[in-house]
């Protein structure tokens, strides 16, 4: 991991759902997901082994990928690296609320802390799932070449992943439904109504459901309103649409971005991986940009909640490496 006369690495994972192309000029070093299917196991490597076309077409003829932990060894072996070349080092991680592979990546980061005091080495909980979580990993790079360092990295991370506002839907709801998410009489239901759910997540990172609509046509012009609402001028301009192989949409919603937005937008367009694609299925279509601070749409009681659980998280992580 060479850095580009940056006093900060950066590590990432697959599950950020950026571009392979885009994240191979970043100059960092990606951690990447398995993924299952009847001939084997596969990486999530952005597309690059297996094209996201290939894929979603798989699942479409009756496949169901099984997705898993990211081994001990993995990260133990990127922070070890990370260690030994001086410089000190940040993960930005997948949301620990969907997947358990950050509370590996802690504690390999522990261990090789352990054989290395002086180290600086940090696992961050982006509380971000899919392209939310790259365009945070996007601007984590714009803040890098600024110049901060891994403990101010850490600090602006931290704060701007709640300033990261995200929306999708999807096809329909059969792999909520397979993944045990939804009850089968909902998804039932579902499909007769042609109802299409608005998703998106809360500020530990966790899936919420946030409308319905009746139809795709219907849910793509919720996602673009909800878009609209929440933008604002004082946010940044980088906006990254995101689909599971619904190319034709994609391209059509960007249209509709870019209609309805300034000259200065900067839209990316970006693929579902295996890893997110096994859970949401074909189709999904996602909107991510900077806005509004979710914080303070979260209600008192869960405020409360939110504060007693991080305090007994300190207690139980202790201070052997930040988050």
């Amino acid at each position: 991991m060479v850095a580009r006369n940056r006093i900060c690495n950066l590590i990432i994972d697959s599950c950020c759902d950026l571009p392979a192309d885009l994240v191979a000029s970043y100059d960092v070093d990606l951690v990447e997901f398995t993924f299952a299917m009847s001939d084997g196991v596969h990486l999530d490597d952005l597309g690059v082994s297996m094209s996201h076309k290939e894929f979603y077409d798989l699942m479409r003829k009756g496949e169901e990928p099984k997705t898993s932990l990211v081994p001990y060894h993995i990260y133990e072996d990127r922070f070890e690296r990370a260690a030994a070349s001086g410089v000190p080092t940040v993960y930005l991680g997948f949301t620990a609320a969907l997947s358990g592979s950050l509370d590996v990546a802690r504690q390999a980061a522990a261990d090789v802390l352990s054989r290395h005091p002086n180290a600086e080495l940090y696992v961050v909980d982006t509380k971000l799932p899919s392209a939310a979580e790259g365009l945070l990993v996007m601007e984590a790079m714009r803040q890098l070449d600024r110049g901060l360092s891994a403990r101010e990295v850490v600090a602006w991370a931290e704060e701007a992943r709640y300033y990261v506002n995200g929306f999708f839907t999807l096809l329909n709801l059969d792999a909520l439904q397979k993944g045990g998410r939804i009850p089968d009489m909902a998804a039932v239901v579902g499909a007769k109504l042609d109802i299409k759910p608005i998703l998106t997540y809360d500020i530990d990172g966790r899936l919420t459901f946030y409308g319905v609509a009746r139809g795709r046509k219907k849910a793509l012009k919720q996602l673009l309103q909800i878009y609209l609402e929440r933008r604002g001028d004082d946010y940044l301009d980088t906006v990254i649409v995101a689909s599971a192989d619904a190319n034709k949409e994609q391209n059509a919603f960007v249209e509709q971005v870019l209609k309805f937005s300034g000259a200065n937008l900067s839209v990316w367009q970006t693929q579902i991986g295996p890893v997110i694609g096994s859970h949401v299925g074909p189709g999904m279509m996602a909107i991510v940009f900077w806005g509004p601070d979710r914080r303070k749409r979260v209600s008192l009681t869960d405020r409360i909640a939110n504060a007693v659980s991080h305090r007994n998280d300190q207690k139980d992580e202790g201070s052997s490496y930040d988050i």
